[in-house]
Formats: C-alpha cells, sequence, structure tokens
C-alpha cells in the first residue's frame, strides 16, 4: 500500500495531516465615500483608496497622471466624485 502525503501551502493549517482551507472572508460591497481623516483636499483619494483599500498614495499619483497624460480628465473626475460621493 502507498501512502498518500498531502503537502499544505504555507498559508494552510494541517489538522491529523490533512490541508485545512481557511473560509473565505466577507468582503463589503464597494461604495465610494470621501474621507474626513485621509484628505488633503475633499478627501476624495483618501475615501477612494479605503473603499479599494490601497494606499491613497497610489491614488494621487495616478490622478495626477490622469490630468497630465488626459488633457485635464482627472480634475473633470476628481470634482465629480467630490459633489456626488457622500462625506464618510
Amino acid at each position: 500500500m502507498e501512502q498518500q502525503t498531502t503537502t499544505a501551502t504555507p498559508d494552510q493549517h494541517t489538522i491529523d495531516g490533512q490541508a485545512v482551507v481557511p473560509a473565505p472572508r466577507e468582503q463589503k460591497p464597494f461604495r465610494l465615500h470621501r474621507s474626513r481623516s485621509d484628505k488633503m483636499i475633499a478627501g476624495v483619494c483618501g475615501g477612494l483608496a479605503e473603499s479599494l483599500n490601497v494606499d491613497a498614495g497610489l491614488i494621487r499619483i495616478a490622478l495626477v497622471a490622469l490630468t497630465v497624460l488626459g488633457f485635464g480628465f482627472g480634475i473633470v473626475l476628481y470634482v465629480a466624485a467630490w459633489f456626488l460621493a457622500p462625506e464618510e
């Protein structure tokens, strides 16, 4: 008889040699809002970063790049989000 072995990845736990897969985490639905704590002008980038679970600096860099490369389109998006997104 062959003995079957299971190898667990580093993020899995084993119980009696069998890999236990963790239950998936519940994700809250995406909701755009303006941040009160992480803001430079109106909190749009901070709120978007919280919703996407990324660093606000990356969102700000992307917005500046979109403004420069998109002939000011980033400013239009920012102002629209400022008026449409509720404050947290």
